[in-house]
Parts: C-alpha cells; sequence; structure tokens
C-alpha cells in the first residue's frame, strides 16, 4: 500500500541537522507499517522496539539516559548491532515509557548520528507528572487516513490518479463514472488501512463494516484506558454527539446537543482529549478572511469532524445501498458525509491551514477557508451537481478574492476567479493559486 507520507520520510533522512522524528496521528492510521516500510526501503536494517508492556525497555530507560549506554542496552535486546548511518531505530507507542520520550533530546544534542522515528498517542504523555517533552529537539509529522488518491492507487486506479495530477480533465470527464463509483466506494471505506486493504482485495462491503466496527471499539477502549477516570463519559457523550451535530444544518458545534444544558466548560478537557490524539478535527471561524486568518479567529464558534469518513458512515450505520443506488432518506446527511470527505482531503494536504467563515448573523456561510500561504481560498461544497451557492455569491461580492472554489459533482470549468473543481479532484487545490 503507497503512502504519500514516504516521500517527507526521505526528505528527514537527507536533512543535515536531522533530529529524531515523532509521527503524530490516530491509532490504526498505519504509522507502524510506515515506520517498517521506511526502514524497509531505506536502511540496511532496522532495530524496531514496541515500548507497550515491555518491561526491559522500561528498566533500560528508567536507570539514566546516557546515550552510549541506551544504545548498547538496545543491542542487547535487538541481538543486533546498530550503525548510525545504516541501522533505523524504530520506537513505536512510545508514550508508555515517557523516559524513553526524554531521552530524545539526549539523543539529539549528544548523538544526532543516530537515526530515530517514534510513534504513539502523545496523550499517555500528560498524564505522567514530572516527564518532560523534548520541546525542539524533535521534529513531527502528522499522519492521517488514506486520502482518495492513496485509495485510487490502493484500487489499482493510480493512472486515474495521475491524470488529475496532469490537469487533463477533459479526459477525466470521460472516465467520469469511474471517478464517481470510487468516491462512492470511498465514502463507505474511508481510508483507514485495514479496511482498505481488505476491501481493495475482496470488495465486500460486510467486511469492511466488521473492521471499522472494531477499529471504532478499540477507541472507546483507549477512552478507558488513557484518559483520567472522570474524564471517559463525557469524551463518550462528546464523540457520541458529533454525527448529530453534522447532520444539522448549521454545522456549528452546540454543546447542547450532547446533554440538555451542557456547558463548554464541562467539556473542554474532553474536547482536548478527542483533538489532541487525532480522532477529531476542530475547524474554527474566522470573523473575517484577512491574513493571518489565526488573528481573526472565533474561539467560541466551531465545527467538528471525525478523522474519517468511512468511520462515520459506520457510526451512523450507513448501509452501501444507500450509498450507492440513493435513496430519498440520505439527502440531509449527505451534505455531512461530503462535508467531512472533503475536510478529510484538506487536511492530508500539507502547508494548508482550515476554518470556515459565516456572516455575524449567520445568513451566509462558507464550508471551509483555505489558507495555502499565498491565497485565502474559499471552498463551497455540494453534494451533487447543483451549482446554487448564495454564501459563497455573498462572500465574493464583500470580500472579492482572488479565486474561489465551488466542489460538486459537476465538471471542471474556471471563469472569472470561480473554480469548479470535481469532488474527485478535491485535493487539486493545492495546486490552485
Amino acid at each position: 500500500m503507497y503512502r504519500e507520507a514516504i516521500k517527507e520520510l526521505y526528505k528527514w533522512k537527507e536533512k543535515q541537522n536531522r533530529k529524531p522524528l515523532i509521527i503524530r496521528g490516530a491509532r490504526q492510521v498505519g504509522k507502524t507499517w510506515l515506520m517498517k516500510e521506511f526502514g524497509a526501503q531505506a536502511y540496511t536494517d532496522t532495530v524496531y522496539v514496541n515500548f507497550d508492556n515491555n518491561r526491559r525497555m522500561q528498566d533500560l530507560f528508567s536507570a539514566d539516559l546516557d546515550t552510549e549506554r541506551l544504545i548498547t542496552g538496545l543491542e542487547l535486546y535487538s541481538g543486533k548491532k546498530i550503525v548510525p548511518e545504516e541501522t533505523l531505530l524504530i520506537f513505536d507507542e512510545i508514550q508508555e515509557v515517557p523516559h524513553a520520550l526524554a531521552s530524545l533530546k539526549y539523543f539529539n544534542e549528544n548523538a544526532p548520528e543516530y537515526q530515530i522515528i517514534c510513534a504513539g498517542s502523545l496523550l499517555g504523555v500528560a498524564l505522567h507528572q514530572g516527564t518532560s517533552f523534548p520541546v525542539g529537539k524533535v521534529e513531527f509529522l502528522d499522519l492521517y487516513p488514506l486520502s482518495f488518491s492513496e485509495f485510487m492507487t490502493a484500487m489499482g486506479k493510480d493512472r486515474f490518479v495521475q491524470l488529475i495530477r496532469a490537469g487533463d480533465y477533459s479526459m477525466a470527464n470521460d472516465f467520469k463514472q469511474t471517478y464517481i463509483d470510487l468516491l462512492k466506494y470511498y465514502y463507505f471505506a474511508g481510508g483507514m488501512p485495514e479496511a482498505v486493504l481488505a476491501f481493495s482485495q475482496n470488495r465486500d462491503f460486510n467486511e469492511v463494516r466488521e473492521i471499522q466496527r472494531r477499529i471504532l471499539e478499540s477507541y472507546e477502549q483507549d477512552f478507558s484506558k488513557h484518559a483520567p477516570h472522570e474524564l471517559v463519559p463525557r469524551i463518550r457523550m462528546l464523540w457520541n454527539s458529533i454525527p448529530g451535530q453534522l447532520a444539522r444544518e448549521n454545522k456549528k458545534f452546540m454543546y447542547g446537543l450532547i446533554r440538555e444544558g451542557a456547558r463548554a466548560k464541562e467539556y473542554e478537557l474532553a474536547m482536548l482529549w478527542l483533538t489532541d490524539c487525532g480522532l477529531v478535527h476542530k475547524i474554527h471561524r474566522v470573523t473575517a478572511p484577512h491574513l493571518p486568518l489565526k488573528a481573526y479567529e472565533d474561539l467560541k464558534a466551531f465545527k467538528l469532524f471525525v478523522l474519517d469518513v468511512g468511520l462515520l458512515s459506520c457510526i451512523v450505520r450507513l448501509r452501501q445501498e444507500t450509498l450507492l443506488d440513493g435513496n430519498e432518506l440520505f439527502i440531509e446527511f449527505k451534505g455531512a458525509l461530503i462535508e467531512q470527505y472533503v475536510l478529510q482531503q484538506l487536511k492530508t494536504l500539507k502547508g494548508l491551514d482550515v476554518w470556515y467563515w459565516s456572516s455575524e448573523r449567520g445568513t451566509a456561510e462558507i464550508d471551509f477557508l483555505v489558507d495555502n500561504g499565498k491565497n485565502i481560498i474559499p471552498v463551497e461544497v455540494k453534494a451533487e451537481v447543483n451549482l446554487q451557492a448564495k454564501s459563497l455569491k455573498v462572500y465574493r461580492e464583500k470580500f472579492r478574492p482572488e479565486i474561489s472554489v465551488r466542489t460538486s459533482m459537476a465538471d471542471y470549468k474556471k471563469e472569472d476567479g470561480l473554480v469548479n473543481l470535481p469532488l474527485y479532484a478535491v485535493e487539486e487545490i493545492r495546486s490552485i493559486s
């Protein structure tokens, strides 16, 4: 299975002032596979250490953090000689041994020749009082579920990916139905690697749902395992409220939908927990589309999305017949599903920050604002080919953006600063400026 992130790992390897790398991302998005695959491709040898329930590693890192001593211990543990330029050190579930996380500072300062990649939820770190995080001594790489282009590649349709990246929309239109079919499959299967692998091999919708249910159950177990005991009920209530929040026409998050009378202060830590572990994306409103957007952020108004469109469709028990054949009862939730899909693709694009805009009275709303470092691009999301977009018209008249994007099932078209970008090509927003 191909992941775009492996390109970033090669860039990291070639850096002169390389620091230990931490791969961040929700559980089961493929962090372990990516590290091992990179080690197999780019190094003579790999030493893999999983810190989960590893008493020997807990003892090794709790004594002292002298790097020479640690390397000797790792060699004895793995039975391999660790050669700095030839061996990749992989520390998995590093949060389970906080002193191992702290050791990255000393590897960076005293033994930078060793090449170390780590993965694991950093939530556990906050729960271990007195453990210092190696601020400024590590680099980060964010990993998300497979994007739609990665999904197409996994389905054996890499030529279709290349067609879009080449900007050949004329030929892409000739194969439009193939793209649409693949997109519907993606809405159902999503981008979690295990689900994608199974679907690419067997095309079994029931198997995919079973895998997704198992992933969701493991997240529920993580709530109890890692979060403070008193926080667990609030995390569960907040997590379970997200589909209902997204189904509303106004998708601004409402605490009252978690339970009657709920207040922000009660759920702040639960929200932080879910965002930090990568299970939800929090997209803030901005009051005006001016640079820097961060300065115009409305901290009280935001939307919440889950990490994967396939998991969302599993949570709401969306049947494949409904997705593939269409169903009138599905119309209201369809907008929420498509918006989730678009946000998920935007998050995979490096160097893009995402917000949304709404007018003060709430009479107009732009689904997403994308800051690509050059322009602020408003993105209007449409589930079908209906291109009526009153909010986008209001926004364009008020703020006069150089470029605007409307993404839908309609064909590609560009005129007067407005780009109609097909939903199956939404990742190409990175090339629009």
